[in-house]
């Protein structure tokens, strides 16, 4: 492993990421269709901020948030997310009754040793999360228009068109891993699923840029075709987009991992788990998926299917290199220069 780590970093491996499209397009028509599955029949585990709530705060500074959770838990509340902040403990649980309400206060004021009026009730309804996910669902489409007009603009339609269903495909990958998880999704979420697409979009136009640099050169005289330059240009940008994944994800997962297990943030989990498998399947797409699919696209072009035929014809009619010549005994022992059998016999006759 660490041997191909070093040729990796040095630029000598070259992986054949085009020639192998067709594992890559079953690999996540595979993983796409495990995420609509899971949707369908999971569907998205919504917070209280979209389906409405209850949140109780009061001060208890000796207490956990175990102990907390727990004392809400016992008292029949469910869906309890429990935050610490400057003023004391921030219970979230869904829609209690009347009846509830008073019952989880009592329990609460009783294992901290207060009065029923020092928990508060506040209570929260779903529009304002229905408001946050409209005014994400207009940010979203903003954004591809955005995106579609500037990657037309520097580069081509048809690179647009790969890096957008590039994004939709990490979309639906992401929101799979939420519903087979049951991961609560919330507007911290909605904020994660837009980082993501910024994320798998820079990755993407970085490739797609060593494509177009790679691809100019292409006329024809070219001894590569399309396919072979593209593959070129995405090797040359593996390192890159591998080593910015790296980076990134690694204070992500000390996030998801770390803090939500050891120190309980569990307002956090909502965040960094999107970053971390958009992260992921951003990279994977901008190799496996936006970059074969334009080649897919631009291979039907004339130009491009001439110069696949011509850089074919050269290979096929080139003289094998492998093939044995006739070499003279002189010529091997490097007394004379090669030449035919006739020639040797000649020259022996004279």
């Amino acid at each position: 492993m660490s041997g191909i780590a070093r040729r990796l970093y040095r630029g000598e491996v070259n992986v054949d990421f085009v020639g192998r499209r067709k594992l890559w397009y079953g690999l996540s028509a595979f993983l796409l269709a495990i995420s609509i599955l899971g949707l369908l029949l999971h569907g998205l585990n919504l917070g209280v901020e979209f389906k409405g709530g209850s949140v109780f705060s009061f001060k208890a500074p000796s207490a956990s948030i175990e102990q907390v959770r727990g004392t809400f838990e016992e008292a029949g509340a469910h869906q309890v997310i429990v935050q610490e902040t400057n003023n004391g403990w921030r219970v979230t649980t869904e829609s209690l009754p009347p009846e509830e309400v008073t019952k989880v206060q009592k329990e609460a004021a009783q294992d901290y040793g207060l009065t029923q009026d020092q928990v508060t009730l506040q209570v929260i309804g779903g529009s304002w999360g229905g408001q946050v996910a409209n005014k994400a669902i207009i940010g979203l489409i903003v954004f591809m228009l955005a995106i579609i007009l500037y990657l037309t603009v520097a580069f081509e339609w048809k690179m647009a068109l790969s890096a957008i269903v590039a994004l939709f495909h990490d979309l639906i990958i992401t929101a799979g891993v939420y519903a087979w998880s049951g991961f609560e999704v919330t507007p911290a979420t909605l904020l994660g699923f837009l980082t993501i697409l910024g994320y798998s979009l820079y990755d993407a136009v970085v490739v797609f840029d060593m494509i177009k640099e790679v691809t100019a050169k292409l006329g024809t005289t070219s001894k590569m075709t399309y396919t072979e330059a593209a593959n070129n240009a995405l090797n040359h940008t593996l390192i890159r987009s591998l080593n910015t994944t790296l980076v990134a994800i690694l204070p992500v997962a000390a996030i998801l991992f770390i803090g939500t297990t050891l120190f309980g943030a569990g307002t956090l989990k909502d965040l960094s788990l999107a970053l971390f498998v958009g992260m992921i399947v951003g990279t994977y797409s901008s190799l496996c998926v936006a970059t074969p699919m334009l080649v897919t696209l631009k291979e039907r072009e004339p130009r491009y299917q001439a110069l696949a035929r011509r850089v074919a014809s050269r290979a096929g009619s080139a003289p094998d290199k492998g093939a044995r010549q006739p070499v003279t005994a002189a010529a091997a022992n490097g007394s004379a220069p090669a030449g035919s059998v006739a020639d040797g016999d000649k020259r022996k006759k004279k």
